[in-house]
């Protein structure tokens, strides 16, 4: 490919993310509107799933701004965005189960949740430098082109969490579905919504994968015709 194809490619990809965010904020606005039967608000949901799973030392919080929600394993915790939060809906409880999800993970050691936190430190030294580390190898490649390639494989180890991240996100959904279904927490029509907004959410993680791979590519190209 060359370096112009690369362009292009990330633009286009660029583009594309930008659609999905569009769609998964358009589909979160419209779940946030149906109320989920058992009254619970999103913390409840939360609660409620890590004590069916036995989890009783995760705390939930409540955070600022939108789609904020994540589960941090190094201080135990379900952070929930305000509206997901205190709001009793589908999109609530989608959210609230599928960051317990995460949990459930740690809890039974689930392996790529593993090795991603285990890259975290690496990976954030890597998204830092790596492109400072590769414009300055670009610019001396004909004299130090291992400086390029250093630079290179720095990049790649944000392509391999990118990657890594996928089959993390997919198998909370998947445990926080299951759950929402067991727990009688959604109905069936809802569940299917529950399920639209949860392949939304991991599209994004879908598109930043892609967008790192086509980044990659796009300065292996350049790299490699400067030679």
């Amino acid at each position: 490919m060359t370096s112009m194809g690369g362009w292009i490619l990330i633009i286009l990809i660029g583009v594309i993310g930008m659609l999905v965010q569009w769609k998964l904020k358009s589909v979160f606005n419209k779940y946030s509107k149906v109320l989920s039967p058992g009254g619970l608000t999103g913390a409840q949901i939360a609660q409620k799933m890590l004590n069916d799973n036995g989890i009783y030392n995760v705390q939930i919080t409540s955070i600022k701004g939108e789609l904020t929600d994540h589960y941090n394993p190094a201080k135990n915790t379900v952070n929930l965005s305000e509206d997901v939060y205190r709001t009793n809906s589908v999109a609530a409880a989608a959210v609230a189960a599928h960051e317990c999800g995460h949990a459930v993970q740690h809890k039974v050691g689930y392996g790529p949740l593993r090795l991603r936190t285990a890259l975290v430190p690496a990976v954030n030294i890597s998204s830092k430098f790596s492109m400072i580390v590769i414009i300055i190898g670009l610019l001396v490649i004909n004299v130090f082109p291992a400086l390029f390639w250093i630079g290179i494989a720095m990049f790649a180890m944000v392509l391999l969490f990118s990657l890594v991240t996928l089959p993390v996100e997919f198998n909370a959904s998947s445990r926080a579905l299951a759950w929402l279904k067991s727990s009688n927490s959604l109905s069936e029509a809802q569940l299917s919504q529950a399920k639209e907004a949860l392949r939304w959410a991991a599209s994004t993680y879908v598109v930043a994968a892609l967008s790192s791979l086509a980044t990659l590519i796009y300065y292996i190209s350049i790299g490699t015709s400067r030679r």
